[in-house]
């Protein structure tokens, strides 16, 4: 599977900081390493390329020797991930593959754990603490359901579509960006916590290979983050339809709508239930593109801008600083040698 490309709102990068802070680490230094400035971090509207926030997950785990992040009274130590994937590697279908993904967490985890729940219509991951304790923030459901299911992904070669998802935690300030990573049919302040999955992926077989894996587990589990981000969305067919053709022969909306042969009413309207338009989506794939290209690219800011859409680079620095709330300038690398011509606002 090719990884979805995007990137991942401040305010995630700021809960993993916070986590870090929590036990004693000098969060800023971590930022940095990653190549996320500290201005970033005080922009509500700035974003991080998965890159970055895979080396700020990687660098945080190892400091603290905990996979999990604190957010359990037993450490999930480093090496964790890469067992419970050799576990799971010789399962025969996605029933067992998840069973045993479970099973792993379980024995490595105190206060959350999952149980299965398996119907015809849905497979119920069921998240379960210590009794009488107060609910885990979002971070960390989060943080165990991108592990698994990730992992499951992976193995069976495909996204498992998720159907909807309960919370017994408060709304977290960066809901949507948790909409993104499991299903728009999400809700906070619930009785009970819980994901249902389509159960097509029961018996399908697991793919992988030790070979294969090789190369998986350089990346994981952060890269999870972006690459399993919920594809069931009506934006997402919006997104994928986008990036297979050249931004300077984007559809027009009713175009647009056409390609995905429903009314352009029909569009709007189911856009506008996921928190979208279709001028947004278009702006936000810009922004990613523009956002991978300042911080990998040798290229000119003037060029980046042309790449995009804008005619004038000051059009783009208007632009990006609308999306972002700062500079592209800002989004170099400061320790790389990029050209200076036409880098100024």
């Amino acid at each position: 599977m090719k990884a979805e490309k995007g990137t991942i709102s401040v305010s995630l990068v700021n809960e993993t900081l916070a986590l870090a802070s929590a036990r004693g680490l000098d969060a800023l230094q971590f930022a940095e390493a990653a190549g996320i400035a500290a201005p970033m971090l005080a922009s509500p509207k700035s974003r991080v390329s998965a890159a970055q926030y895979g080396a700020l997950w990687v660098g945080i785990a190892r400091a603290l020797d905990d996979e999990f992040f604190g957010q359990d009274s037993h450490r999930m130590k480093c090496g964790s991930f890469i067992a419970m994937t050799q576990t799971a590697l010789t399962a025969r279908n996605g029933a067992q593959a998840l069973a045993r993904a479970v099973g792993f967490m379980r024995l490595v985890l105190d206060d959350l754990n999952v149980r299965i729940e398996t119907k015809a219509e849905r497979v119920r991951l069921c998240f379960e603490g210590r009794e009488g304790a107060k609910p885990p923030a979002m971070f960390a459901y989060a943080t165990y359901f991108i592990v698994v299911y990730g992992l499951l992904c992976w193995l069976v070669g495909r996204r498992i579509p998720l159907l909807e998802a309960r919370f017994r935690c408060a709304e977290p300030p960066a809901a949507h960006e948790y909409q993104l990573m499991f299903c728009d049919d999400m809700a906070f302040n619930q009785a009970e916590s819980y994901v249902d999955l389509a159960p097509a992926f029961l018996e399908l077989p697991v793919i992988q290979t030790a070979r294969s894996a090789q190369a998986f587990l350089r990346d994981a589990p952060a890269s999870f983050i972006v690459k399993f981000r919920n594809p069931g969305s009506f934006a997402a067919r919006v997104r994928k339809t986008l990036r297979a053709v050249p931004m300077a022969s984007w559809p027009a909306a009713d175009q647009m709508a056409a390609r995905l042969n429903v009314a352009e009413a029909t569009m709007r309207r189911r856009l506008k239930q996921e928190g979208h338009t279709y001028q947004s989506i278009k702006d936000e794939l810009r922004r990613d593109i523009a956002i991978g290209e300042l911080q990998k690219s040798r290229r000119t800011i003037a060029d980046i801008a042309a790449s995009v859409g804008f005619a004038e680079p000051s059009a783009f620095h208007r632009a990006f600083r609308k999306w972002t709330g700062m500079r592209p300038t800002d989004y170099r690398p400061a320790c790389a040698d990029f050209p200076r011509r036409a880098e100024s606002d």
